[in-house]
């Protein structure tokens, strides 16, 4: 049995249980106190019918098709207790990159990825209209305009989340998908009654559908009609389920659900960065929000040059700039740090090894950091400096950095509430995602500060005693 979350891909030999990730973007943003009314259209009521009889077996019999704020979504149509298996989505009716027409597939490259073969199925099934197997599946897809990952951010758009890391990862990605469809281009042409009006962005918009709904499997992806309905609850056990023994994806309840509640599953324990780049929205409180930041090695350090040789021997990471120089700088992750209830392991331990070696002021208290590592685990810098000035210095270093960053984070959430457009539309949903996206990293930093100031105030305490 195959667990699925999004990030992580697990093989526990000896059994069928791989656990691996819901990939990409997801439209739909829901919590566990979300609501869906149910959907008495012809549109919801024909396709679990219909995907029925093409498997040839009951999918499901305790869930019926809805609609709440966000989209479609999956209702209690009977009482349903934990434990009970609410769908059962046989392989045959899952669509995998090996469906792709054979006369394309034999074209594409080994480069070409699992997404974007699946993304030139959905634009040959759309091409193909009334004609496709699939049209009842292709037609209920979001279309273009309905999705909210940042890859579809305008420039302006983008600009509110520039402060978050999620700004260049999504520049970056729309580079990437972009050198993506030119390298499949000469393929397209190829089949020109197929693709002749095919665009960059059609092809996004394909990719992201794919992302959006995609889970992992033993043939790289596949889209899973019906299940796909299903929204996410960060705090939910329940997951989807593959079995290849059996040939079926299911999902288990965690809960109780009375007749006409929405079920919800989890994706994973994900940030606001992923949730918005890769689904398309945000939690206004998310226990999982991360931040990430960047420290390097001052250019005034009389010492930059040691420093940056002896950080590169043990495996840190360089960066060019754009002016052509060598630059030294690394990206940390830091979580929510929740010292208060004893929960949570303060700030990285690899950032506040960073911050010792920057604290240093001498060649011999280098040394000393090399000797002290081979000594140990040969891990540099990871133990508390012997001389407490120092190790306060290098805290308040980085104390210094996050409070910076924590000036910088509140200018850019004013500016939000201060430009907040005054009708409903597209730019108001993204304004809020992008204040729930910054509000959730300025937490993070503020739980950092505060860690920070009261280490360095323990030290001082403990020194002054001394």
């Amino acid at each position: 049995m195959w667990a699925v979350s999004r990030l992580t891909n697990l093989w526990i030999h000896g059994t069928f249980l791989f656990q691996f990730s819901r990939l990409h973007f997801r439209l739909k943003c829901v919590s566990s106190c979300s609501k869906a009314v149910p959907c008495l259209s012809e549109d919801c009521d024909e396709f679990l019918p219909w995907l029925e009889r093409k498997a040839g077996v009951e999918i499901s019999s305790l869930l019926s098709i809805g609609k709440s704020g966000h989209g479609r979504s999956l209702l209690a149509s009977k009482f349903i207790r934990a434990g009970d298996c609410i769908l059962k989505v046989p392989f045959s009716v899952q669509i995998t990159p090996d469906k792709i027409l054979p006369e394309i597939s034999w074209l594409l490259g080994d480069d070409v990825g699992y997404t974007a073969r699946l993304a030139i199925f959905i634009l040959v099934e759309k091409k193909m209209g009334q004609d496709s197997r699939w049209v009842p599946y292709i037609s209920r897809l979001p279309r273009p305009g309905e999705l909210h990952c940042t890859i579809f951010w305008s420039e302006d758009e983008l600009d509110m989340v520039r402060k978050s890391a999620i700004y260049h990862e999504t520049v970056n990605q729309q580079a990437q998908l972009e050198k993506e469809f030119l390298a499949i281009r000469p393929v397209l042409d190829h089949f020109p009654q197929i693709f002749e009006d095919v665009t960059l962005k059609d092809f996004m918009h394909a990719y992201a559908l794919v992302g959006s709904r995609a889970w992992g499997s033993s043939k790289g992806l596949s889209l899973i009609p019906f299940a796909d309905f299903l929204n996410h609850d960060g705090f939910s056990e329940a997951v989807l389920l593959s079995d290849e023994h059996k040939q079926i994806s299911e999902v288990i309840a965690d809960r109780d659900y009375a007749p006409g509640e929405e079920v919800l599953i989890r994706y994973g324990k994900f940030p606001n960065t992923t949730l918005l780049q890769d689904f398309g929205f945000t939690l206004p409180y998310n226990v999982h929000d991360q931040v990430q930041i960047w420290v390097g090695v001052p250019q005034h350090d009389p010492l930059r040059m040691m420093k940056l040789d002896l950080l590169r021997k043990h495996c840190a990471q360089t960066v060019t700039n754009t002016d052509g120089f060598d630059s030294f700088k690394t990206n940390f992750t830091i979580k929510e740090v929740r010292s208060a209830s004893r929960k949570g392991k303060g700030i990285p331990q690899p950032l506040r090894a960073f911050a010792r070696v920057l604290s240093t002021t001498s060649v011999e208290e280098l040394e000393d950091l090399v000797s002290e590592a081979a000594q140990n685990d040969g891990r540099l810098a990871r133990r508390p400096l012997q001389n407490e000035s120092r190790e306060i210095q290098a805290h308040q270093f980085l104390l210094s950095q996050i409070s910076q960053l924590i000036q910088e984070y509140e200018v850019s959430i004013k500016s939000l509430n201060t430009d907040k457009p005054t009708s409903v539309g597209r730019l108001t949903i993204r304004a809020q995602m992008a204040q729930d996206l910054l509000a959730g990293e300025l937490r993070v930093l503020k739980s950092a500060s505060t860690w920070l100031k009261n280490y360095c105030a323990t030290l001082s305490t403990a020194e002054d005693q001394s």
